[in-house]
């Protein structure tokens, strides 16, 4: 897996250009909550964020772009959090994390604007994130890493491969919970974790 490349055309040099940038990340959650993914555009991005509309394309490309940054924004925010709940808990085993993953992710779900339209890329492209692989094996190799270096791990390709099933599998209970309740249906999502736990539970005793 190539490492992430950033979707701007050049990073803010000075914090104002860092700040302006921001905004247009804000607008394009805000647009992604009200009309999706095929309502966005460079303009109203602009419009939202109180820009001219060269300030967008000093930046970026196209509303794809803006999409991947806010994108890889969610995943650093999904990231930061887990490392913080990995070092305030207290878990057996790394299978036991599971229940804190999920909890974040609904978190964001819930309170992130943009994020359960977008989460980390998937309504604009399966690889928006890495052009070499998938958003989900993103995601895994981000929780692999953590979880390695949280629980003193060998990083094997066994875990990668486990890893790489849990994380496809929550997503897709996940996203069947969200479609029956905007919030998230509370018994889909306690199956999820239960199904993912189990999964990775046997995992460990059979490594």
């Amino acid at each position: 897996m190539t490492e992430i490349r950033t979707p701007l055309r050049r990073r803010p040099a000075q914090r104002r250009s860092a700040e302006r940038v921001q905004r247009m990340l804000d607008a394009c959650a805000d647009i992604l909550d009200e009309d999706g993914y095929d309502g966005l555009t460079t303009t109203r991005i602009a419009q939202r964020a109180d820009v001219a509309i060269g300030s967008v394309y000093q930046f970026f490309p196209d509303k794809r772009a803006v999409a991947q940054a806010l994108a890889l924004r969610n995943l650093e925010e999904f990231g930061e959090r887990i490392s913080t709940r990995l070092a305030d808990g207290d878990f057996d085993d790394w299978s036991d994390t599971v229940g804190a993953i999920i909890e974040i992710f609904v978190a964001m779900h819930r309170t992130v604007p943009g994020f359960r339209v977008l989460r980390f890329g998937d309504v604009a492209d399966i690889h928006l994130l890495d052009s070499d692989a998938d958003n989900n094996a993103v995601v895994a190799g981000r929780l692999r890493r953590m979880i390695v270096e949280t629980f003193d791990i060998q990083d094997t390709p066994g875990l990668a491969i486990a890893l790489a099933i849990a994380v496809e599998a929550g997503d897709a209970v996940l996203k069947m919970a969200f479609r029956r309740d905007p919030d998230g249906d509370p018994l889909i999502v306690s199956e999820a974790e239960r199904l993912i736990h189990g999964y990775l539970a046997a995992h460990i005793e059979e490594s």
